[in-house]
């Protein structure tokens, strides 16, 4: 029996259709249709986590200790981990004690921490595009969300100079995300700097998303925000295991920086969750201490298909940025063709999922999102299609 007058809350209502959901039912509907599916559409690595990592786990798995309820704050050994790698990456000292609290993957942190931290009607800064958890947490929060609109001209950096003193004066937290989810864009140090001076003038709390601190070629090295001096007093940031330690489903992440605002977050936590099942963290911690020749393997993986990728686009008609970190490539539409009537072509006429670009919000119509999740002899498919099919831009 259906309870009509039983009706979702008003938080749930006001969000948008969440796009990977509707894109696994159009992926569905293609498959019913025979349609041999290359899927480029979530970011979600292809292939096996690493052995030591999954041998981990079996081992932490047979051992009773483990099976009953994880500490909140999680085990202190994998926060010893989470520290250490900070420190071996970015020299960065952080307590675990304090500084550091594990997570169900990062997307689940950030959005908890949007209610830990938002009361209906507060004004948060988020870029367009973005990582939908980015705005989608402060609007269940009940929030209101400044979106500040990402322009390619200017490197789809966050330009600072276009928020009003009216807005920035009311903002209580500003999300950003670099190397950037979905657009790949890179900031150099100078920005986090002048990032932290402007939060820190307007007295405003910094959510930095590193998702993708290890994703990067040619040498790039991204910038932790905690590298910044007075950046701890005011922010956090976010990793997860998923990317590059293709621990996608194994759902875990953490968060470090101010102990404050962490301890905000951790006491929402411990009302609605009882954290990673300690074989996990067991397993995570393993993969934090992989030794660097697994990285490089990774980043020359993603390196190959890049470049194979985007050369194949370049006989095509399109002329692709070359992003020195992530696993997507940021692509333009064709003229006059929405981000979403693109994508969808493609799926019908040759079975590539790709994700529109205003899927990330409004800053990125004109756009989709390529995944670098397969290797280049079904990307070369995936080319090939395009070019049946007469898929170009021109």
């Amino acid at each position: 029996m259906m309870l009509n007058w039983i009706a979702p809350s008003e938080r749930i209502q006001k969000l948008p259709p969440y796009v990977f959901a509707r894109l696994d039912e159009l992926k569905a509907k293609a498959k019913e249709q025979g349609l041999d599916l290359i899927d480029l559409g979530m970011g979600n690595p292809d292939g096996a986590t690493p052995q030591p990592v999954v041998e981990a786990a079996i081992k932490a798995l047979q051992d009773p200790a483990n099976h009953g309820y994880p500490p909140f704050e999680g085990t202190a050994s994998f926060r010893c981990a989470i520290t250490n790698w900070y420190r071996r990456r970015y020299d960065v000292e952080l307590k675990p004690d304090s500084e550091a609290l594990p997570l169900l993957g990062s997307k689940e942190g950030l959005g908890h921490l949007a209610i830990a931290y938002l009361n209906p009607g507060d004004l948060v800064l988020v870029p367009s595009p973005a990582y939908p958890a980015h705005f989608r947490g402060p609007v269940i929060a009940g929030a209101k969300v400044h979106s500040i609109i990402l322009k390619p001209e200017n490197d789809w950096l966050i330009d600072l100079a276009t928020i009003p003193d009216s807005v920035a004066e009311q903002a209580k937290i500003l999300y950003f995300n670099y190397p950037s989810n979905p657009t790949a864009a890179t900031a150099p140090r100078e920005f986090f700097k002048d990032i932290v001076a402007f939060a820190r003038k307007y007295e405003i709390l910094l959510v930095h998303d590193l998702c993708y601190a290890e994703l990067a070629f040619d040498g790039y090295q991204p910038t932790s925000l905690l590298e910044i001096e007075g950046a701890k007093e005011i922010g956090v940031e976010f990793h997860t295991m998923s990317k590059t330690y293709n621990m996608a489903g194994w759902r875990v992440g953490f968060v470090v920086g101010n102990r404050h605002i962490i301890q905000g977050l951790r006491t929402l936590k411990t009302n609605l969750d009882y954290g990673i099942f300690a074989a996990l963290q067991t397993a995570a911690e393993a993969a934090l201490q992989l030794p660097d020749t697994y990285l490089k393997e990774v980043q020359e993986r993603y390196r190959r298909r890049r470049d194979f990728l985007i050369q194949g686009l370049g006989e095509l008609g399109w002329n692709v940025t070359k992003p020195k970190a992530t696993m997507y490539l940021w692509v333009e539409t064709p003229s006059g063709v929405s981000s979403t009537d693109f994508a969808l072509d493609v799926l019908q006429k040759t079975g590539v999922v790709v994700t529109p670009g205003n899927a990330f919000g409004s800053g990125g119509e004109g756009y989709v999102r390529i995944s670098l999740i397969a290797e280049c002899d079904r990307l070369g498919e995936a080319l090939q299609r395009f070019k049946q099919v007469g898929i170009h831009y021109y």
